[in-house]
């Protein structure tokens, strides 16, 4: 069964940094595409980063330069490293896997709150 665990979440200052994790088991990450989400207070869900098995990554156009997707060499583990935070990048993130080949996103974490403070 697969399950995917985010941490590192929290209250951070406009301008500072944050690194969001996301642990997983019974999938193998490096082997499969993985994304991370986001969704504030009456908004709609929205795709932030996403990287493939052969380690392509996209953005979404309001955290290009920003923000960073990254997989664990070792760790079955997914990063996503956020730099020069804004308060709109206030919601909760989560990760999430899909097959390769799917379009959607079958496999989803539980969240993480990352508040970002003017």
């Amino acid at each position: 069964q697969v399950q995917l665990v985010e941490s590192g979440g929290g209250l951070v200052q406009s301008g500072g940094s944050l690194r969001l994790s996301c642990a997983a088991s019974g999938t193998v990450i490096r082997l499969s595409p993985m994304g991370w989400y986001r969704q504030a207070p009456g908004k709609q869900r929205e795709l932030v980063a996403s990287i493939t098995s052969d380690d392509t990554v996209t953005y979404a156009d309001s955290v290009k330069g920003r923000f960073t997707i990254s997989r664990g060499n070792v760790q079955n583990t997914l990063y996503l490293q956020m730099n020069a935070l804004k308060r709109e990048d206030t919601a909760v993130y989560y990760c999430a896997r899909r097959d390769a080949g799917a379009s959607d996103y079958d496999y989803w974490g539980q969240g993480t709150q990352v508040t970002v403070s003017s």
